[in-house]
């Protein structure tokens, strides 16, 4: 079915942000989804660890505010992080009202896990398919009678006219241009871990919310601070399969190749360090001892193992192991964005009428490196927030144009960029990875400057691009960002670590990064 023309309010992408934002929306006005594949193909569906919120009877909001700051390396918003855990409960317990089956203890409490970095249990899950449970519950809360779902829809233009932005252009299945328009867009595609090699995201995760945003005038922000995931399976020839911190929650533990437990050697905090400390340790573990790192849970009772993880156990069958016995290749991956498109704490952006929340935005509120199990609660609260914002005001409805606004590229040859999908991601993997230095990242920029300038050169001339295009301008965009952005901050924080600057520097760099066309 073809997505109607226009609606009051547009939300392109259907993850955890977007679903929020399109329930708080719909009692006032028509509501258009537009999806890159279908409702089920986004990263949402992948969480499997939990939700993070500060629900139990030993936590609190302020608990659960430092170690996200903490968590954050000295650049995360304290008003940001402020709204996260204080209006997460609320949200998360919303959630539980509609019907999330989160895991209980015998006696009915809820079972709360506890990660990486988290200094008491507050991660709600259901087993290891926690992200698939929260879309489930909030897309059944649709009311189909004033929300309409366009799947298969390539987003690629944001619709600039007057100086705000009227909806976007989308390409269907059979590659056909068409336009949305509304009073309020809100852009909830998620993250960019396609942008290189090695990642534990989607096939959908290309960035392309932050390339519109960025390529129609938009601010974004903090694009130097990718998170890498330090256990992804690493097997030939195989997905690299996220392997959740939840399994170290639960007491699984890092080994080298003659059985070892080493992270302690590396961090005080052992197995529960935060995220880019365990990836730096088992990197660096590994050229050690010229030899794979693994993760073990043989040492936990199997049956347990079993019943808590069953979606990572037939993952891990799949390619020929078992995960309560076996030990388990890990390596680090591209996991998640903590930059994006900058907004206020309403999911408000630089251009009028134009939103952005969940991984695809940056409140600030992440800092530098994520805290486990806050990336659902962000979706959650801020797609939540956004969505209020999107329905106030006395917005004009976008009337047909009267000044001339983007026009879409159509005509001549379709665009060829020159580098492929496969080398901008080796590209980015080798020199804008785990491990950073100026070198590396000035080659890094050189490349992609000539793939931008071939880009630019035919945004100006009108010329004709397919979905295979716009996905290969939105790796090339949002790739550039990330390297031009960690190429300027000479330091070494969270999630971004440059060898030629090893130390973090207060003096100069507690601060955000900022880009825009």
């Amino acid at each position: 079915m073809r997505a109607p023309s226009s609606a009051e309010f547009l939300v392109v992408g259907s993850g955890i942000a977007g679903l929020r934002a399109a329930i708080a929306l719909q009692p006032h006005g028509r509501v258009l989804i537009l999806t890159k594949a279908d409702v089920r193909a986004g990263s949402t569906g992948y969480a499997q660890g939990g939700i993070a919120a500060a629900v139990g009877p030993d936590d609190s909001p302020e608990l659960h505010a430092e170690d996200t700051m903490t968590a954050g390396d000295g650049v995360c918003d304290a008003r940001a992080v402020r709204v996260l855990v204080e209006d997460g409960p609320r949200y998360v317990r919303e959630l539980i009202d509609w019907g999330a089956a989160f895991d209980r203890t015998p006696d009915g409490r809820l079972d709360l896990a506890r990660e990486g970095a988290h200094r008491v249990r507050r991660v709600l899950h259901a087993r290891d398919a926690t992200g698939r449970e929260i879309g489930r519950v909030l897309a059944s809360r649709l009311d189909s009678s004033c929300v309409t779902v366009g799947d298969h829809a390539t987003v690629v233009q944001a619709i600039v006219e007057d100086g705000r932005v009227a909806g976007v252009r989308y390409l269907d299945a059979g590659g056909a241009l068409h336009e949305a328009r509304a009073r309020a867009t809100l852009i909830a595609t998620g993250g960019a871990g396609r942008v290189f090699r090695e990642t534990t995201n989607p096939e959908v995760a290309t960035g392309d919310g932050i390339a519109l945003a960025y390529l129609a005038g938009a601010r974004v922000m903090d694009l130097e601070f990718v998170q890498f995931h330090p256990t992804a399976l690493a097997l030939p020839e195989t997905p690299r399969y996220l392997l959740s911190e939840a399994l170290r929650g639960e007491g699984a533990v890092l080994v080298n190749a003659a059985g070892e437990r080493f992270m302690p050697r590396y961090d005080p905090a052992g197995d529960l360090a935060p995220r880019d400390r365990v990836a730096r340790a088992i990197l660096r573990e590994s050229e050690r001892t010229a030899a794979p790192v693994y993760l073990s849970l043989a040492h936990l009772p199997a049956a347990l193992v079993r019943a808590r993880f069953p979606l990572i156990g037939d993952l891990c069958a799949r390619a020929g192991l078992d995960l309560a016995t076996d030990r388990l290749p890990v390596a680090p991956a591209a996991h998640y964005m903590m930059g994006g498109i900058g907004t206020d704490l309403d999911g408000r952006t630089s251009l009028p009428d134009l939103f952005a929340a969940g991984e695809a935005a940056c409140t600030g509120v992440h800092g530098a490196n994520r805290l486990a199990s806050n990336s659902l609660l962000e979706g959650l609260v801020f797609g939540g927030r956004a969505g209020e914002a999107m329905r106030g005001g006395d917005l004009p409805w976008p009337a047909p144009p009267t000044t001339p606004g983007t026009s879409p590229p159509g005509t001549g040859a379709p665009l060829a960029l020159p580098l492929s999908e496969a080398e901008i991601a080796d590209l980015m993997w080798r020199h804008a990875g785990v491990f950073r230095d100026r070198d590396g990242l000035t080659r890094a920029c050189e490349v992609l400057d000539d793939g931008w300038n071939t880009l630019v050169r035919g945004l100006e001339a009108g010329r004709r691009f397919d979905a295979a295009a716009w996905r290969g301008a939105s790796l090339l965009t949002v790739g550039s960002l990330i390297a031009r952005a960690a190429r300027r901050r000479e330091e070494s924080r969270g999630a971004h670590w440059r060898a030629d600057f090893p130390a973090r520097d207060d003096l100069h760099w507690t601060r955000h990064l900022y880009d825009q066309l």
